[in-house]
C-alpha cells in the first residue's frame, strides 16, 4: 500500500468549521485523475447525471448536495472502529464528464473514467446520479471476472425497456449488465424490493436468471441479520459490488428521490446490514438516486453520505487486508 501523506487527511471540524471551506466528499483533498493514479487507494467520485430517469428528475444535483452534507462525516466508525482515512489514501476525484443531452455519450464518458481508475488500481466509491450510472461503472471496472452484487433498492432495475425501445434507463441497468456478461446473476442479491408492478410478469426475467430477490415482506420476516447471512452466501468469495439506491429506504428517511415507495427499510437496519458485509471481496460501491429538489432540507443527502461512509469503511478494510494498492 502507498504511504499516507498528511495531505490525504480530511480537514477536521475542530480546525475549520464544517460549514466553511470548499466542499469535498468527507472534507478530503480534491485531486485530479492523474494524481490519483499515483497516490490514491480509494477515489470518491460524483456522476452528476439523471438522463436515465423516467419519473421525477433531479439526481444530477445529488453529488453536489452530498458533498456539502458529507462534512458531517468524522474519522472513526463508532461501531467497527475502522478508520478509513488511516488505512488508505482516500480522495475526492471530482465528477466524471457527462453529456446532459446525449445518453450514450455519457455512458461512454463514465465508462472511460472508471477504466482509468481500474488501470491505476484505484477502488471507486460513487455518488449518483440515477441508477443507470452503475452500468458504465461496471463496464469500467470489469477485469474479466463477472461481478457479484449486493443491491439495496425498492426496484429490481431489471426491466428490458421503457417507452417502446428505450433500453437504457434507471430501470434497466442490471438487465444490461447481465446481458453484457458484467454481472453473474447467480451472485446477485436484491434487498428491499417492493411496490406495485406494471404486469404480473415483471419479476420473471430476473428470477429466471437466478437473482436472489428479497422482497420487503420476506425481509421483515427474516430480519436484517438473516438477510445478510443469505446475501453473503449468494455472493460468496468472488469480486462483489455494493449498489445502494436511497429509495430502498422508506421515504420518511429519504424523501428526496425520484421513485419513492412506502414501507421501506429503516436507516438503522440499512447501516446494520452494510456493516455485516465486512470481509467480502469488495471492488467498489455506489449510492444513487438522491434528488435534492425534492428534499431541500438536505436530510436525504445526509442519509446517503452516511451510507457512503459505511461502504467506505468496508472498502478501506478490504484494501488494507490486501496490504497494497489495488491491482489494475
Amino acid at each position: 500500500m502507498t504511504s499516507r501523506p498528511k495531505s490525504y487527511s480530511p480537514r477536521s471540524g475542530a480546525d475549520l468549521p464544517r460549514f466553511a471551506g470548499i466542499p469535498t466528499f468527507m472534507r478530503l483533498p480534491h485531486v485530479d485523475l492523474e494524481t490519483a493514479t499515483q497516490d490514491v487507494d480509494i477515489g470518491i467520485v460524483g456522476v452528476p447525471w439523471d438522463g436515465g430517469t423516467t419519473n421525477r428528475p433531479g439526481a444530477r444535483h445529488g453529488p453536489r448536495q452530498m458533498r456539502d452534507l458529507s462534512s458531517m462525516v468524522r474519522n472513526v466508525h463508532h461501531v467497527s472502529g475502522i478508520m478509513p482515512f488511516e488505512l488508505c489514501n482516500c480522495a475526492d476525484l471530482g465528477d466524471t464528464s457527462v453529456n446532459p443531452i446525449d445518453l450514450e455519450d455519457t455512458l461512454a464518458r463514465v465508462g472511460e473514467f472508471y477504466r482509468a481508475l481500474r488501470g491505476a488500481g484505484v477502488m471507486p466509491l460513487t455518488a449518483g446520479g440515477d441508477h443507470l450510472i452503475t452500468l458504465p461503472i461496471m463496464r469500467g471496472i470489469f477485469d474479466g471476472r463477472r461481478l457479484g452484487m449486493v443491491h439495496f433498492d425498492a426496484h429490481t432495475d431489471t426491466w428490458d425497456s421503457y417507452f417502446g425501445n428505450s433500453k437504457y434507463t434507471h430501470g434497466t441497468p442490471f438487465r444490461r449488465a447481465i446481458e453484457e456478461g458484467l454481472l453473474d446473476p447467480k451472485r446477485v442479491v436484491q434487498i428491499g424490493i417492493r411496490g406495485s408492478l406494471y404486469t404480473p410478469n415483471d419479476k420473471d426475467w430476473g428470477l429466471s436468471q437466478g437473482i436472489r430477490v428479497i422482497e420487503i415482506e420476506e425481509y421483515s420476516e427474516l430480519g436484517p441479520d438473516r438477510v445478510i447471512d443469505i446475501a453473503r452466501d449468494v455472493v460468496g468469495d468472488g469480486p462483489t459490488y455494493i449498489s445502494f439506491d436511497v429509495d430502498a429506504l422508506d421515504p420518511v428517511y429519504a424523501p428526496g428521490t425520484g421513485t419513492p415507495g412506502i414501507g421501506g427499510l429503516t436507516t438503522f437496519d440499512a447501516q446494520r446490514m452494510l456493516r455485516r458485509l465486512r470481509g467480502l471481496d469488495l471492488v467498489g460501491g455506489d449510492v444513487v438516486e438522491v434528488s435534492p429538489p425534492f428534499d431541500p432540507s438536505g436530510n436525504t443527502a445526509l442519509v446517503a453520505v452516511t451510507m457512503m461512509f459505511e461502504i467506505l469503511c468496508l472498502l478501506a478494510d478490504r484494501v488494507a487486508s490486501l496490504g497494497r494498492k489495488q491491482p489494475g
